[in-house]
């Protein structure tokens, strides 16, 4: 059993698994992009189908003249809070492998997944150098798409703020009552063996 950052695990895992959570309170300071490249280094390094790599991170830093852009690509309930993240990222994945408009070019299957896993490095990593990752899926995805002219076979997958740990006084009434690490349902819920069960 594990216990940390007011979670508990039945079983022996990493107290890191715990601490990461996504919060929306962020002090808007500003971050180095070595710092922030580092989070993304960790996850380029995730695992992917046949070494394929499809995803592509899009970033911006606050401060710089593409922060604003940016944020209006969020959804309004996101530009609420994300406006005073450190950085900025848009998740693309390539949803095709070999040589675009050839005869080697065929769907990947797992773009997604191995995207997601790239997600969750960059999450991880953040927490272990005192940043904190949200991901969003309240993004304008076709915007995403025609600001910066993603091709036919790509997919616009989520985003990130990432940013320093504020007071949640921050943030607006409804998101302080949100504001607070998120249990999961039991494992009993989600892992079955042998056999499948929806529910």
């Amino acid at each position: 059993m594990t216990k940390s950052n007011s979670r508990e695990s039945q079983y022996p895992i990493d107290p890191m698994f715990l601490d990461r959570w996504s919060p929306r309170a962020f002090t808007g300071e500003i971050i180095e992009e070595a710092q922030l490249l580092s989070l993304l280094d960790a996850a380029h390094w995730a695992p992917s189908s046949s070494n394929q790599q499809p995803w592509r991170f899009i970033y911006a830093l606050k401060g710089s003249e593409h922060w604003e852009k940016f944020v209006a690509l969020l959804v309004d309930a996101n530009q609420e809070w994300a406006k005073n993240a450190s950085a900025l990222i848009f998740v693309v994945s390539r949803s095709f492998t070999g040589v675009a408009g050839s005869g080697e070019e065929k769907p990947s299957y797992t773009h997604s997944f191995d995207a997601g896993a790239a997600w969750g490095h960059l999450a991880l990593q953040a927490r272990l150098s005192g940043f904190y990752a949200h991901g969003m899926g309240g993004i304008k995805h076709d915007d995403i798409m025609k600001t910066f002219g993603i091709p036919a076979g790509y997919r616009v997958e989520a985003g990130v703020a990432v940013g320093r740990l504020a007071d949640k006084s921050v943030l607006s009434e409804r998101n302080q009552a949100r504001e607070f690490p998120s249990q999961r349902k039991p494992l009993s819920e989600v892992a079955f063996n042998g056999g499948f069960v929806a529910n």
